[in-house]
């Protein structure tokens, strides 16, 4: 492992030398590219060199232990220093492990979350507004930027299913393992008996891709304008802007309707397409390699059901991990750090074990 670190530690280095070099600064491509390279490598250096400032430390007071002769308040001091600086290596060797994880090529990304309705008909579309909302207070709460993609509502004001894209860095690495059914259990407001009903809504979290990253060919294309359906909205059911994209080699279907402009829609079909695609694409890769399938804790599979959300509990449980937190209404007000948080620790723990197998 410190060999690797060694190299990683050399790297950013030359790094460093060549953004000095004008030929690269000028160089828009290749300096970004390094750039971001930089960056990827900033926190497992600064680790390493913590480890190496404390091993340097901790060989320092051994040193001067060996060589005795010290009076006892000293030969303390040192021996203090010592138990202190081979704690930490522990602790940075344990955090350097994680660091040196391979790293998901998306984390970094953007997303789009799509959220259909499942079943329970205007209770589980009520429940996919409140999802919806959940996500969009958890993006202000950590700057991102948000913005509706399509959305189809029910008169109730609950969502038959809605798309959105969430902007903001390393939105992907917090946000992928959403992916999957959320259940809800509580008592419709038009249940007169009071009895706890289950609704089911899927969510699906898909990495924001580029064009470069999926090539379309526009002839694999079939492309429809329709009026805008859906509750009010003066525009609604006046111009045909509404677009729906076929791809026509894979048979995915894309509708939009939630701007006036039909450019727009389509533009925002287009996107949400780009992403399935994505999506699908390596969703096949890792079916191949049934390795990877233990690294995961669960993203991707759409039929999962991952999360209770218990009202009359207070209680959201994520089945994946057993965890339960009696704080469901702080949850759904966009406080998801510590399952979010939860969810990333219980997949490093489960790759470094696949990793010491």
């Amino acid at each position: 492992m410190f060999d690797k670190l060694k190299s990683v530690d050399d790297r950013y280095e030359e790094i460093n030398a060549q953004l000095m070099d004008p030929d690269v600064v000028s160089d828009t491509g290749r300096y970004t590219s390094l750039m971001k390279e930089l960056k990827a490598l900033t926190p497992i250096v600064e680790k390493y060199r913590e480890y190496v400032k404390a091993k340097a430390a901790m060989e320092e007071a051994r040193e001067l232990l060996d060589e005795g002769g010290h009076d006892r308040e000293f030969r303390e001091l040192l021996d203090q220093e010592f138990n202190e600086n081979r704690e930490l290596l522990e602790a940075i060797s344990e955090e350097l492990k994680i660091l040196l994880l391979p790293r998901d090529p998306n984390d970094e990304k953007s997303v789009i979350i799509e959220i259909r309705g499942g079943a329970g008909g205007d209770e589980a579309a009520l429940f996919a507004n409140s999802l919806y909302r959940m996500y969009t207070m958890y993006a202000e709460s950590r700057r991102w930027k948000t913005e509706i993609l399509n959305a189809n509502q029910t008169e109730l004001g609950g969502f038959k299913e809605v798309s959105f894209s969430i902007e903001g860095e390393g939105a992907y690495s917090r946000l992928k393992f959403e992916s999957g059914v959320h259940r809800v259990q509580r008592v419709p407001e038009t249940e007169s008996q009071g009895r706890v009903h289950t609704s089911t809504v899927t969510v699906a979290v898909l990495p924001e891709v580029e064009d470069v990253e999926v090539e379309i060919n526009p002839s694999d294309l079939q492309i429809d304008t329709y009026r805008a359906g859906g509750a009010g909205g003066q525009h609604v059911n006046k111009t045909e802007s509404a677009i729906r994209i076929t791809h026509l080699p894979t048979g995915l279907v894309v509708e939009c309707q939630d701007e006036r402009s039909q450019h727009k829609n389509k533009d925002k079909a287009m996107k949400i397409l780009r992403s399935r695609l994505y999506e699908k694409m390596q969703q096949e890769q890792t079916d191949k390699i049934a390795s990877e399938r233990k690294l995961q804790v669960g993203t991707g599979d759409r039929s999962e059901r991952i999360r209770t959300y218990n009202y009359p509990q207070g209680r959201v449980t994520d089945h994946r991990i057993g965890l339960t937190l009696y704080k469901i209404e702080q949850i759904l007000n966009g406080d998801m750090s510590e399952v979010v948080e939860a969810l990333i620790t219980f997949d490093q723990a489960e790759k470094l074990k696949s990793s010491q197998e």
